[in-house]
């Protein structure tokens, strides 16, 4: 198979415009075009009102080897690359039954543990998932509660439970995360058989939406367990149990909180960014840990037509181009680097704390992107040297006690402060909102960000929203209205593992994902539950991790 890439073609161009077009970029009869087969759809709008497609194509063709050695060199045409997912362990199932053998436990059922677990089981390996929140249905339950009445469930909410914390979110399948073992296309394709959308394994942007997010996290889970894995559910991780010997620290199991043990000698720690409880453990138990950045801000929300308008102009609407997104980026005069994150065009802001007497935002859309608002976070950064430098859980420390400041700031029963944009480029609190009306639940109530936000954080913001305004038209509108505080950006910490996956100080211990300091969204987080799964295969077989594997075991992913 040969691939083409850069194959741009007109927004509205006829069917039979991309063979045409594959034709003449390789030189061929149309005879000669055996097949082809888009492997990614994106689109260039940076001309507004002249958006068009991008395409990157596998076909084949007649004496591929000589086409191909007359285009060597020319740019955007290459063999197509195997991407064939392929098990490092095809004997998984006779090493499980083994004598003696003590199954993985993989703690945390969130995109991670999800990845992790269903690769260990389809190599036979048979882990125990021990998740601390519910089914994902339940906690379905749970979390609107908060959102319709104001009660939270600790255990099971927006953060807690089944599916993790993109299972209440836009649904983004898309990542800056670095892949030559092609974990993703792993990923994608698993993601399909459990019910997503084909269209997710070639559109540049796919996402799925959360109703769909929730039947597939049960087929996954229907499948890890009819190869026999096993699920617990309800089930908190009050320990990790370690023994020191003359080579180190070595994992022998963990202790639940009903006081029941288990005892195993590989532990995936895919607990997610907000297990707060779980990192005091880990520290208190001398598990290697360091502060890392994050960021703070808030979501912002405009009319979705606004968005549209100035991304697409007279193309607004078009059915290939869907609800327009943005990624924007200010660095600001104080040093602070403020960006739009984790953009839900669509969409709906959502109560995303999982702890009471605090509020925290986040932004979530359904597969059609069909709500009247676009909501992003517009977040500053802040990091360990200048902001809470007090040791490995002081991030922690930090983000609750502006999730604190903001349950306050919202009347003290779970409403969110927000503000319009015009009163917070002015500096004046709002004492009503305007013409776009927020879909945060259980309710707002209009205040003065400024009471729940750093001082660096609101000025850098403040000059963001102006540069922004003027690179998206409409963005700096006075009726946008933002509603705080968004601080689960990513993880506060990073727990740092070697090229075999496992903890630097703990052997046995396999930080995964994003509460590890591994990943930032759905599809980076299932990668590296992928390799971490890996690693765990390879180690429970004696064999050492090798090749791509190590090479991106030590890197971190950026958040979306």
């Amino acid at each position: 198979m040969i691939r083409l890439t850069e194959i741009r073609l007109p927004l509205d161009h006829p069917p039979e415009a991309l063979e045409a077009e594959i034709v003449r970029r390789l030189g061929v009869v149309p005879g000669d075009l055996l097949e082809h087969a888009v492997f990614r759809r994106g689109y260039d709008a940076r001309r507004r009102g002249a958006v068009v497609l991008v395409y990157t194509v596998d076909c084949a063709v007649r004496d591929e080897a000589a086409v191909l050695a007359r285009l060597a060199g020319a740019r955007h045409v290459a063999p197509a690359p195997d991407m064939t997912y392929r098990f490092v362990l095809d004997d998984g199932a006779r090493l499980a039954a083994g004598a003696g053998y003590r199954r993985p436990v993989v703690i945390g059922a969130g995109p991670c543990g999800l990845l992790a677990g269903l690769v260990l089981a389809q190599m036979g390996l048979r882990p125990l998932i021990l998740e601390r929140g519910k089914i994902v249905r339940e906690r379905t339950v749970d979390t609107f509660a908060l959102w319709r009445r104001s009660v939270l469930t600790p255990e099971s909410n927006v953060q807690f439970g089944e599916g993790g914390a993109g299972t209440f979110s836009d649904g983004k399948l898309y990542s800056q995360v670095s892949d030559p073992r092609h974990y993703g296309r792993k990923v994608l394709a698993e993601f399909v058989r459990a019910g997503a959308p084909e269209e997710i394994l070639y559109l540049s942007k796919p996402h799925i939406g959360t109703f769909r997010l929730v039947s597939m996290v049960e087929h996954i889970r229907a499948e890890i367990e009819a190869l026999g894995g096993e699920y617990r559910f309800g089930t908190r991780v009050e320990e990790v149990l370690v023994e020191a010997g003359p080579d180190g620290r070595r994992v022998v199991g963990v202790r639940l909180a009903d006081g029941g043990v288990v005892e195993t000698g590989h532990v995936v720690l895919a607990i997610g960014h907000s297990a707060r409880d779980t990192f005091a453990m880990l520290h208190a138990g001398g598990v290697a840990m360091e502060a890392k950045p994050f960021s703070i801000g808030v979501r912002i929300e405009h009319p979705q037509s606004v968005i549209d308008a100035a991304r697409f102009g007279a193309q607004a609407g078009h059915t290939l181009l869907g609800a327009a997104d943005y990624r924007l980026v200010h660095h600001a005069s104080n040093g602070r680097a403020v960006y739009s994150f984790c953009m839900c065009p669509g969409g709906t802001v959502v109560a995303a704390t999982s702890e009471e007497g605090r509020v925290v935002t986040n932004g979530m859309s359904q597969y059609s992107r069909a709500e009247r608002n676009a909501n992003a976070g517009i977040v500053v950064g802040v990091t360990p040297q200048a902001d809470y430098p007090d040791g490995p859980l002081a991030g922690i420390a930090f983000q609750r006690h502006w999730e604190r400041q903001a349950y306050l700031a919202g009347g003290g029963d779970y409403r969110a402060p927000a503000q319009r944009v015009g009163d917070f480029l002015a500096g004046r609190p709002s004492t009503r909102l305007g013409a776009v009306e927020p879909s945060y639940r259980p309710g707002v109530t209009p205040t003065d960000l400024a009471l729940c936000l750093p001082a660096f954080a609101v000025d850098a913001m403040r000059e963001a929203l102006a540069a922004f305004g003027r690179e998206l038209d409409g963005f700096a509108m006075e009726d946008a209205v933002m509603t705080g505080v968004e601080t689960r950006t990513s993880s506060p910490l990073r727990i740092p593992r070697g090229p075999d996956g496992q903890s630097v100080n703990t052997a046995g211990l396999f930080p995964a994902g994003e509460g590890a300091g591994y990943a930032g969204g759905i599809l980076s987080a299932g990668i590296d539950g992928i390799r971490i799964a890996e690693a765990v295969a390879l180690s429970l077989a004696g064999r050492e991790v090798d090749g791509l594997i190590r090479q991106t075991m030590t890197r971190s992913a950026s958040a979306q």
